[in-house]
């Protein structure tokens, strides 16, 4: 049973990468959406 306890300990690690992973592309779109709406382009 200690492996099925390491699997998914692997699949919490993974789970929290990707959320965090997609919570600052979001942040990173919003960033870009607020300067855009300010005037400055890249």
């Amino acid at each position: 049973m200690n492996i099925k306890r390491g699997i998914e300990q692997w699949v919490w690690m993974i789970g929290i990468w990707a959320a965090s992973v997609i919570a600052l592309g979001i942040v990173s779109i919003g960033f870009r959406f607020l300067m855009t709406m300010a005037g400055f382009k890249s």
